[in-house]
């Protein structure tokens, strides 16, 4: 499943509808064939999830459904800015989620708590989505039209960021106590991102961050990229993303 990372290629992912690293290494001392071979394989793999990816937006822009990929690392509060989206924004929007973890549905039972359609991908040692497992995912879940598709990616900054899913938009979320230089250390999934969320900025007073500084490294790396700040505890800020996600909705035209 991830040999452009060095994953276990033999790792199987495992598909819940809830309710309704091995790294093997060729020591091969021809290095320039070695080379070669793992390019070959890694764009193989992109070209093949590409090409579905391309089939996912295909469906999505069909039904006119939003699909997000919500990227991060882990304890950035992803769930919880979903759980607390889901909630607030009950019966102005039509929501399902998918839900990526290596293991467990703790997530996504967290989300049918919600009220809102939700399947769960266990990647196993697998470190992020990918196109294949989004489309066997979408249709085992008879989206709505005109709906909103958020897709909780599995907690990895590195890989997820080289893997498209056929989604309109994709959100990286970091907390204040990440550090301020999180967008240097990882720049593809900060160039590839169109949103920022800010999040836990209640912590500001006791954690050395600069939200000046975040978002300049960050502009150095994406100069389009939006960002919002926002705390899933207290609430402050969740209008702006809010805001955000209602400006991306398409309201179908009558014919």
């Amino acid at each position: 499943m991830c040999a452009t990372c060095g994953c276990d290629s033999g790792a199987v992912s495992t598909i819940h509808h809830v309710h309704d690293h091995d790294h093997g290494h060729d020591h091969n001392h021809d290095h320039g064939q070695t080379r070669k071979t793992i390019v070959d394989v890694e764009q193989d793999i992109l070209h093949q999830n590409n090409l579905l990816a391309e089939r996912n937006r295909g469906y999505f822009d069909a039904k006119n459904i939003i699909a997000m990929n919500l990227v991060s690392s882990p304890g950035s509060g992803k769930t919880s800015l979903l759980e607390r989206t889901l909630t607030d924004l009950k019966g102005r929007m039509e929501f399902a989620v998918i839900e990526g973890d290596q293991q467990t549905t703790n997530d996504a039972d967290r989300i049918h708590a919600t009220g809102t359609k939700v399947t769960q991908i266990n990647t196993g040692k697998g470190c992020h989505l990918d196109a294949h497992m989004i489309y066997h995912a979408v249709h085992g879940m008879k989206l709505a039209d005109n709906s909103v598709l958020f897709i909780e990616n599995v907690g990895n900054l590195v890989c997820p960021a080289m893997f498209d899913l056929g989604e309109k938009e994709r959100v990286v979320i970091i907390s204040v106590t990440e550090g301020d230089d999180k967008p240097l250390k990882y720049p593809d999934m900060f160039y590839t991102s169109s949103l920022c969320i800010i999040n836990k900025v209640d912590l500001l007073p006791y954690v050395p961050f600069s939200m000046d500084k975040v978002k300049e490294n960050a502009r150095k790396i994406n100069p389009n990229l939006e960002f919002c700040e926002l705390s899933c505890t207290s609430g402050e800020g969740l209008d702006s993303w809010y805001n955000w996600l209602q400006s991306k909705i398409l309201i179908p035209q009558e014919v």
